[in-house]
């Protein structure tokens, strides 16, 4: 399977030179990897999605805007972040709360322009994605929604040496706005040659970020083009939670656009390629996390019906059912003497002994509510660790 060289595209600006669109990937390498992606997307959307949409929807939200924002220098932490997405717009001061709201908005617009039926990649909707995302933030050159245009005095560059080297975009808005329309003349062309979201989608990640047509946001504007893209042609979740892979690979993310560009600018074969691969690998490894996730999600669910008929039917006492309860709500094992520190730990036996203590826990490891590792963490029943203490210890 080779790519179509009636694709490729180049394009005489005015003052920057020739600019070429090309899908430079070798796609008979990257069949296999393709497929696993397929694989895991039909396995994923087999899982009992509909039990856990709503709560696997937040979590995917909160963690690629807090992925998509640090990628670009923003300050707020993940739980930051979630708490700033409860936050009303219109009574937000902070900048760092605001980064976050504005890419929560221009995701509930991408994923509403995509769900229409027919929906297209145009300028238009580029424009209104920026927009939202720059929306109320200071820049002394920054608008809103307007492709960026040089003066003589101010030169923009892209990229620092770490990781590959500066390179200078198109810098006159003339030659922006006739890329950028040629963008998506070229990604038309590929869909209708039939080429894989999963090759059109990072390539207009990739060109765009080439351009770079706004003075601000343009690494956020383009993580949503590539995460609508792909929306557009079915994947669930994973498209928009593939900030954060490229948050946690961010050294090979930020160097892959001079790979790229270098070797087309040496007219290499297939300069495309290691970025593609890149991209397509991740979302293999995003849609097997969220594969896991459900399936851990519903676990957590089960657990919690299966304790509370356990309390209704007193075959767990109230104590006993408020530790599985703390257990649930931190989500991972603690360790024993932790427990045994907290102050609703101390609330729960404030007038019982220590042999009261120890036959709850004893009972809870008999009945497999709770394992005990070798580390003297305690896990929730839906978990087994690897090494569990033997209830006699």
């Amino acid at each position: 399977m080779n790519a179509p060289s009636n694709c490729d595209l180049r394009v005489e600006t005015r003052r920057s030179g020739p600019f070429t669109f090309q899908i430079g990937t070798d796609l008979a390498a990257l069949k296999l990897a393709m497929q696993r992606v397929e694989d895991a997307h039909e396995r994923f959307a087999a899982s009992p999605l509909s039990q856990v949409a709503n709560r696997l929807e937040h979590e995917v939200v909160v963690s690629s805007i807090f992925g998509t924002n640090t990628i670009e220098g923003g300050a707020l932490s993940e739980e930051e972040t979630g708490a700033a997405l409860q936050l009303d717009p219109a009574q937000v001061q902070e900048i760092e709360q605001r980064r976050a709201l504005n890419i929560k908005a221009a995701y509930d617009h991408a994923r509403q322009a995509v769900s229409a039926k027919g929906w297209r990649l145009n300028l238009d909707f580029i424009c209104k994605i920026h927009a939202a995302i720059t929306h109320q933030l200071p820049h002394p050159h920054d608008q809103p929604g307007v492709f960026r245009n040089n003066p003589k005095s101010l030169t923009t560059f892209v990229g620092n040496e770490a990781h590959g080297g500066r390179y200078k975009p198109p810098q006159h808005s003339n030659d922006i706005k006739l890329l950028m329309g040629k963008l998506i003349e070229w990604h038309d062309a590929l869909e209708t040659a039939g080429i894989s979201p999963l090759i059109r989608a990072p390539l207009v990640h990739l060109y765009y970020e080439l351009i770079h047509p706004f003075w601000d946001g343009n690494g956020r504007v383009g993580r949503v083009l590539e995460a609508s893209l792909l929306q557009a042609a079915g994947y669930r979740y994973a498209p928009f939670a593939m900030a954060r892979h490229y948050l946690d690979n961010i050294d090979v993310y930020f160097t892959l656009f001079n790979t790229c560009r270098k070797a087309a600018d040496k007219r290499q074969s297939e300069p495309n390629t290691p970025f593609i691969a890149f991209h397509i690998e991740g979302m293999r490894v995003v849609i097997n996390k969220l594969h896991d996730r459900v399936n851990r999600i519903v676990a957590v669910l089960l657990f919690e019906t299966q304790i509370k008929q356990l309390l209704d039917r007193k075959e767990i006492n109230s104590r006993q059912y408020t530790l599985l309860s703390q257990l649930l709500t931190r989500g991972k094992p603690m360790p024993l003497e932790e427990i045994r520190q907290a102050p609703w730990y101390g609330s729960l036996y404030l007038k019982r002994n220590d042999k009261t203590r120890q036959r709850d826990l004893q009972k809870l490891r008999a009945q497999e509510l709770v394992f005990l590792d070798d580390e003297n963490r305690l896990w929730p029943g839906f978990i087994r660790p690897q090494q569990v203490k033997s209830i006699g210890k």
